[in-house]
């Protein structure tokens, strides 16, 4: 049944009884004395407004009950349901803060109207039959009977309309009225005596009691409300603490809040189906996001090592939960969240750490935080692996019940996993601010100890039988020699890099090799070779993502780490490899790590510390040669490339030239040279600006790609003056291209600038027929171009210094 259904129902059946108890009532009307009833229904609508808002709900209570409980005992049955009526209406919408809904008012009308029916029923039947006109006694009992009907009705109806439970409803918002209750009957009690001995108008006096019992209200109330506000304080600093923890710890690992959100969504769940107390509930919730926390204590390298850890590595690991435990000792939270972060690595068999717990010794929070961690962690793509999917990782967790984890925990979220996984997704998880962690401060000339004066060199131990690879090493040492002396050759970076990868797998083999190099904050591919060749060709890896970036940023080596994790085909099942295990180390340049030699093979944990060893020093040089050789690339790209468009320069366009001339000389073949110039340029860097000026050449320069063959040739020689060497273009094919050069140019122009305000006059030559040399076909090339300028027509504009054979 749905909560609107429930409160429908419930109202309903209230509203029936009422109508029942108020048709009965007033068939049978009759009043012994009108001006009793009219001063008490006078009284009793004063006593209603005096009233006080209940702490944590949306309610009100009055001391109208009093003068219920005085007409049950003076009054008939219809001059008390009207008192009661009179009451509610009233409480209901004199000096309310929100308008009652008619709904509301029609449940407040009957719960009071059964409750007065069912109290005088009790009052009559107890104080003429059972107790014998024992009134006093009758009208406590009558009392219990309306608190226990008024209270309880409203509790529940708050408890459908705002979710909250019944029963903690009750107790928090009305339990603490009983003795006022109690002392109303008392008061309606010795009222009705005074009535017996000096008239009715002793009523009368009940007006400064109503007043002392409604500033007694007020006190109450206000006192719950002081204490509420302080346990609300006290809450909002312990979970202002949490999130400042929290923060602390994704300062450390910047992939930890999202998986520390998600499994805090999770743990809640599962603890609501195995009814934890409020307690162990807060606890947890506090625990599902600082679980972690010891991490702080652990070395960055360590935490973001996209590979396995060795067992140094794993030994420092194993200390973050007492770390994380001696930490939150200093918060003092009000529930137990040291115990669940101290135990959340036990495991269900015994095998855990720290202390070795087992089943029920290991606390509840913790065997739910480590299965539900488990469970996202398998589902989360990792530095060391590829995410599974959420099935697969969920057959993993079920696959450990009874081992690691609390078979209770594991058939909970076996049976609700894809619920909770979309609730996880639905949840709003707001990302808390970051920390000013790549900021650089530029105050500080040297730390107080100063510098140190030579930099500390990483060894890689290795223990083996020297008896038994003496062999080995001999051949490895002058294998090692060899390659160093070649390295120190000048080659071509490809030729120095293709010899390295064959003297390397002498030494240490492999199934693939790839050479990554540092461009701009990425790895870059500028060697592969071997299986996965196109797959390994395509990766862009960012600097400390993956693992290649791992080791590019820490400058450490990595054994056997997971191939897959490379950025680029993390999270695309559509790649695939074969590979599955790599040996990464970096190189180092004179400027820092400038690239990175990564090794695979197909068999898991293919390398050996051993060969960690010989690849670390089969590379020592392999770093400066890498780097002297790009920056030779770049000093001979920048004599030979136009800065702004990549294309080839003016003194690049001339050697071209020359080499296709002497080409065409020996096979008798002829050549196109188109000079291009833009007509319209000098306006737009007038009208548009020089930034949106060089924004058009290049965007130009790529058109003139595009419209040239692949064996073409397209240079800048300078300002907006482009040339394409064009081999064996005929006559036709010159007049095609040269026009969708104009229209290319016009989309440029219009593109940038937003009209047509570009063209080009395209002049062309050709050998031999119109020059022998480099010099000859450029100034025939350039008259023809003028020649365009100076023709009046459009259609003119395409011409040619000669006519072409």
């Amino acid at each position: 049944m749905s909560r609107d259904l429930g409160v429908r129902v419930f109202i309903s059946a209230f509203l029936i009884a009422a109508l029942t108890c108020f048709v009965l009532a007033f068939a049978l009307w009759h009043s012994v004395s009108i001006v009793q009833f009219l001063c008490y229904l006078a009284v009793a609508v004063l006593a209603s407004a005096c009233k006080v808002t209940l702490p944590g709900i949306n309610g009100t209570m009055s001391v109208s009950f009093l003068f219920i409980f005085l007409g049950i005992m003076e009054l008939t049955y219809p001059e008390t349901l009207l008192l009661g009526i009179a009451a509610v209406l009233v409480q209901s919408y004199w000096r309310t803060s929100k308008r009652l809904r008619f709904v509301h008012v029609a449940f407040n009308f009957s719960q009071v109207t059964v409750c007065a029916s069912l109290a005088y029923g009790v009052f009559q039947l107890l104080g003429s039959h059972l107790l014998r006109n024992q009134h006093i006694l009758a009208v406590s009992a009558a009392a219990v009977i309306y608190f226990l009907c008024n209270t309880a009705a409203m509790a529940v109806v708050i408890s459908l309309t705002e979710g909250k439970p019944a029963r903690q409803v009750w107790k928090e918002s009305y339990l603490w009225s009983f003795s006022y209750y109690m002392l109303g009957a008392a008061i309606a009690g010795l009222i009705s005596f005074l009535n017996g001995q000096i008239g009715w108008p002793a009523a009368l006096l009940v007006l400064p009691v109503i007043y002392v019992i409604h500033r007694s209200y007020r006190l109450y109330i206000g006192k719950l409300e002081d204490e509420k506000l302080h346990a609300q304080q006290m809450a909002n600093i312990h979970l202002r603490t949490v999130e400042a923890l929290a923060l602390a710890i994704e300062a450390k690992d910047h992939t930890t809040h999202d998986h520390l959100q998600r499994v805090r969504v999770y743990a809640m769940e599962v603890a609501k189906e195995l009814v934890l107390s409020q307690e162990e509930t807060e606890a947890l919730r506090a625990a599902s996001v600082l679980h972690d926390i010891g991490k702080l204590a652990i070395p960055e390298h360590i935490i973001s090592k996209p590979g396995r850890l060795t067992p140094e590595e794993f030994e420092k690991m194993k200390i973050h939960p007492i770390i994380g435990a001696e930490i939150l000792e200093q918060v003092h939270f009000p529930y137990p969240v040291v115990p669940i972060v101290r135990s959340h690595h036990e495991k269900w068999d015994g095998s855990g750490y720290p202390d070795g717990l087992r089943a029920e010794e290991i606390p509840i929070g913790a065997r739910i935080l480590s299965a539900v961690d488990y469970l996202d962690a398998l589902a989360s793509h990792r530095q060391y692996r590829p995410a599974l999917p959420l099935d697969k990782a969920m057959a993993e967790v079920v696959a450990q019940s009874g081992k690691s984890f609390d078979p209770a925990v594991v058939q909970i979220l076996q049976r609700r996993y894809i619920e909770l996984e979309k609730l996880a997704h639905a949840t709003d998880q707001t990302s808390p601010a970051k920390l000013s962690v790549n900021i650089k401060v530029e105050r500080g000339t040297a730390p107080a100890a100063g510098f140190a004066k030579s930099s500390e060199l990483c060894e890689v131990a290795t223990h083996y039988d020297y008896l038994a690879s003496i062999a080995a090493a001999r051949q490895q040492a002058q294998l090692i020699y060899e390659l160093n002396h070649d390295l120190g050759t000048p080659l071509h970076l490809d030729d120095t890099l293709s010899l390295f990868s064959l003297r390397v797998k002498r030494l240490v083999p492999y199934d693939t090799m790839a050479v990554y190099v540092h461009n701009d904050g990425r790895l870059v591919p500028e060697y592969v070779t071997g299986d996965n060749f196109r797959l390994f060709s395509s990766l862009q890896i960012p600097t400390g993502e993956g693992l290649s970036g791992w080791v590019a940023q820490n400058n450490k080596p990595i054994l056997n780490g997971n191939p897959s994790v490379e950025p680029g085909y993390l999270k695309d099942p559509t790649k695939y490899t074969t590979l599955q295990s790599a040996l990464a180390v970096p190189l180092q340049g004179a400027q820092g790590v400038v690239a990175v030699t990564a090794l695979y093979r197909s068999r898991p944990d293919a390398f050996t510390r051993d060969e960690l060893r010989i690849l670390r020093t089969a590379t020592s040089k392999l770093g400066l040669t890498i780097e002297n050789a790009l920056k030779y690339q770049r000093a001979e790209s920048s004599a030979t490339t136009d800065y702004l468009t990549s294309l080839p320069n003016a003194r690049s366009l001339f050697l071209h030239l020359d080499e296709e001339i002497s080409r065409c000389k020996r096979c008798d073949a002829s050549l196109a040279v188109l000079l291009l110039d833009l007509d319209g340029f000098k306006l737009v860097n007038d009208r548009f600006g020089h930034l949106e000026g060089n924004n058009l050449l290049r965007m130009f320069a790529v058109a003139v790609k595009e419209a040239c063959r692949k064996y073409d040739y397209a240079a800048r020689i300078g300002g907006d003056e482009f040339v394409i060497v064009a081999p064996g273009l005929a006559p036709d094919r010159i007049s095609e291209m040269t026009g969708r050069l104009q229209l290319m140019a016009t989309e440029v122009g219009r593109a940038i600038c937003g009209e047509a305000v570009l063209s080009v006059s395209i002049g062309t030559a050709v050998y031999p027929t119109d020059g022998g040399d480099a010099e000859e076909l450029l100034s025939a090339a350039d008259q023809s171009m003028y020649a365009v300028k100076n023709q009046p027509t459009e259609e003119q504009r395409f011409g040619s210094a000669t006519t072409t054979p």
